[in-house]
């Protein structure tokens, strides 16, 4: 009710670029805090469990691939936990970006408020959830006596192109499924297959050498490998490498940013 009263408030005032701008942060923070509150509401553990699920993860896939698979890559938990963490972080975001809008109807159709504010909390919101998770990622370093070097300064650049790329593949889903609501339903089929497209729990090096080549165009392969270089491998992603992230986080961005303002005047019919 407090995001409510704030939000007519302040339309009703014809705000500049530079209040609206205010207004639209405030109602972000306020959201990605509500939902936060929601998550762990009447959890025993509460925050521990974005700690904990990747351990658990973790643990599990180790011994499949390890012991089952055996799969021979050098610290193999880290390399694991690396990038279930961050591909989830891509899954979390994009899956609750998707239907933010439909499940705001009944908000939307009540206030005047930026339509753009749900899926990009939605992503703010995973954002949340994954720094949370990297305690369990500095726990695992720390079992394997593994210690982060200088390029784990990088983080946040590599976070910067995650959020744009996301955030453009939210705005995209989420303008598609107010139209589309099957989608909604596929979304869940397509993370599973790039799951298993992308060298999460298997080495890179067992793919076919045309498999390695349509690789480079998997943004997630991209952004995981990045990770596991300056938390894991301790070396400096090349010019080139940050160039081609950049680029595949743009060009997203675009994609999504272009549909939503397109499409967002219809939402209202639909919803």
């Amino acid at each position: 009710m407090e995001v409510i009263y704030v939000t007519m408030s302040a339309s009703s005032e014809s705000p500049t670029h530079a209040s609206e701008f205010q207004h639209n942060w405030f109602v972000l923070k306020t959201l990605v805090g509500k939902d936060f509150k929601l998550k762990y509401r009447r959890s025993v553990l509460g925050v521990l469990w974005s700690v904990l699920n990747p351990l658990l993860m973790m643990i599990v896939l180790s011994a499949v691939f390890s012991y089952v698979f055996k799969f021979q890559i050098e610290h193999f938990p880290i390399y694991l936990i690396l990038g279930n963490t961050l591909f989830q972080l891509m899954s979390d975001s994009t899956s609750s970006a998707m239907g933010s809008i439909v499940y705001s109807a009944s908000l939307l159709k009540k206030i005047r408020i930026e339509k753009m504010v749900f899926p990009l909390e939605s992503v703010m919101f995973a954002l949340v959830n994954f720094a949370i998770s990297l305690i369990a990622v500095v726990l695992v370093m720390l079992f394997f006596r593994i210690a982060p070097t200088v390029n784990a300064l990088l983080l946040p650049l590599l976070l910067l192109y995650m959020m744009v790329f996301c955030s453009g593949l939210g705005l995209l889903l989420s303008s598609l499924a107010v139209f589309f609501r099957d989608i909604m339903h596929l979304w869940g089929v397509v993370i599973t297959a790039w799951t298993y497209a992308t060298p999460l729990f298997y080495p890179f090096e067992i793919l076919a050498p045309w498999m390695q080549s349509l690789m480079q165009f998997n943004p997630m392969y991209q952004y995981v490998t990045y990770f596991r270089d300056i938390m894991l491998y301790g070396t400096t992603p090349t010019l080139q490498t940050n160039i081609v992230c950049l680029v595949m986080a743009a060009v997203t961005f675009v994609v999504g940013y272009v549909v939503f303002r397109k499409t967002e005047s219809r939402f209202i019919l639909h919803i």
